[in-house]
């Protein structure tokens, strides 16, 4: 059964975006996950891929969605993730007649999203300038590694190499002096990610300038920019100190103490964000004249004796088990947690009081798990109107109501292996 926001029985009410139309021809991840996002609030997401293969993402299991007799399908977890909420099209790209009929759906679109190689689209006649001739109204979304200019911009842009081009594997992993050390990437493709959601901000943002002007853009997302830009305090503390950051484990290099420390039976985080919550923690742990000490009285103070305080600090925290120190220091009102696994996390109860975990119906499946939309809209909120679609699930219909094709017309694309 689709589901509207959690905890939300009412029948589905229309969302921000209703009545957007977006033309879908990205893939993997950070393009999916923008349209995703714009599906979720309400518009209508036509899903362009290619016959027999789709998406990338759809072979990059284990696992794969198992249908209703326990076999695997050929969606995997990873397609699953970013796909709900759209209707999946299967056309040639190659081959003038579906060229011709991207370009007859770019012309009753609001949005084109698409990642492929800078220029790539040209020789279709699907690049930006051929399609604002066609609908000077489109908001024409390109996204790549490294941008539509620039000595990078002919190149491949992936995930992993950006987060080690754009620095956040520098900042990554142990210290250098520690056991371990060396460069790491974040577990997700948070990269990927960030730029899908700088993607829905500038399209939303597009949307509204052309309510003002009645013309569409062409918006150029780079992952690299998107990376650099989400370096936040990193990136300024090189700007104004001229000193490059160093790997730091999991402390932080602003804010002492703000990391993860040993327990009895494992680890907690404690982040501390100011010297109120410092005292607090003190007193609670048994120490209150740290709190008075000189060297850690004060933020910039417990920074300079950081080696000195975290040794202090690790062998009290081993001295009780991570629940026990949990419920201590939220009483005191200092912000700490437990490490979860994802098993743990999926088991919170404040993540399945949030409703973070949905399920919608699969034509194949039947009922299968999604993470939910973090969003919360109180007038129009999120809603989970259809599972990831199987590959060219929605060819006929989207040719039908969108394209104006008669039953013929299909036949015809579907036996000259244009349309599947």
């Amino acid at each position: 059964m689709a589901m509207n926001a959690p905890g939300d029985s009412a029948p589905p009410r229309p969302g921000a975006l209703a009545g957007v139309r977006v033309l879908d021809l990205s893939r993997v991840l950070a393009g999916p996950w923008a349209t995703q996002t714009l599906g979720d609030l309400g518009a209508e997401i036509i899903k362009v891929e290619r016959p027999g293969c789709g998406d990338d993402s759809r072979t990059w299991g284990p696992p794969f969605l198992k249908d209703a007799a326990g076999r695997d399908t050929r969606d995997a977890a990873y397609y699953l993730c970013t796909n709900r909420n759209k209707r999946s099209i299967a056309i040639d790209i190659t081959r003038p007649e579906g060229q011709a009929l991207i370009r007859e759906m770019a012309a009753r679109c609001d949005v084109l999203i698409e990642n492929f190689k800078v220029g790539a689209l040209k020789r279709y006649g699907l690049d930006y300038e051929s399609v604002r001739a066609l609908n000077p109204r489109i908001v024409y979304c390109s996204i790549t590694g490294f941008g539509q200019d620039g000595p990078y911009a002919p190149r491949p842009g992936y995930d992993f190499l950006i987060q080690g081009m754009g620095g956040l594997m520098s900042v990554t992993g142990r210290a250098d002096s520690e056991p371990g050390a060396g460069p790491v990437k974040v577990g997700v493709a948070l990269t990927d990610i960030m730029t899908g959601l700088y993607a829905t901000i500038a399209i939303q943002a597009a949307l509204r300038a052309r309510e003002a002007t009645g013309e569409g853009q062409h918006i150029d997302l780079a992952l690299l920019d998107v990376l650099v830009a989400c370096m936040a305090n990193q990136g300024m503390n090189y700007l104004y100190s001229g000193q490059a950051p160093r790997r730091m484990g999991n402390a932080h290099p602003n804010v002492v103490p703000y990391q993860d420390f040993p327990t009895a039976d494992g680890h907690m985080i404690v982040a501390i964000g100011n010297d109120a919550q410092f005292a607090s923690f003190c007193a609670a742990a048994g120490r209150p004249e740290w709190a008075d000490d000189e060297r850690f009285r004060h933020g910039v103070a417990r920074v300079q004796n950081r080696d000195v305080l975290i040794a202090a600090m690790r062998e009290v925290t081993a001295t009780r088990t991570t629940r026990e120190w949990v419920a201590l220091l939220e009483k005191a009102n200092v912000p700490c947690g437990p490490i979860n696994t994802l098993a743990d996390v999926f088991d919170d109860p404040q993540v399945r009081s949030r409703g973070l975990r949905i399920e919608v119906d699969h034509p194949h499946a039947g009922p299968i798990p999604l993470v939910a939309n973090p969003i919360r809209l109180s007038a129009t909120p999120v809603s989970y109107r259809r599972a990831p679609p199987t590959l060219g699930q929605d060819s006929e219909q989207v040719a039908r109501e969108v394209l104006n094709l008669s039953p013929e017309q299909i036949n015809n694309l579907k036996q000259q292996g244009v349309l599947a």
